[in-house]
């Protein structure tokens, strides 16, 4: 099979799979590892080295440790 019509079953799979709220797939990682993962970030560790030790990227994490931020605080708002 060819890389570029690889590349489009991916995508229009990945397409169909988004359209109809299924997820996508990877590893999960609970609240409790993210939050945890902050506090080493906070208290000095690197961030590289803590996601690696999670096994996602630096960028990952730190996308993952806003949410987390996001829905604590949407939490703490609520009646």
């Amino acid at each position: 099979m060819k890389p570029e019509t690889q590349r489009e079953r991916i995508n229009d799979s990945a397409s169909k799979r988004r359209a109809a709220g299924k997820d996508l797939g990877g590893r999960r990682h609970s609240d409790s590892q993210i939050s945890n993962s902050g506090r080493l970030i906070d208290a000095g560790e690197a961030a590289t080295y803590v996601a690696h030790d999670l096994g996602m990227s630096r960028a990952t994490l730190y996308r993952r440790i806003g949410e987390l931020d996001a829905r604590q605080w949407i939490s703490s708002q609520t009646p």
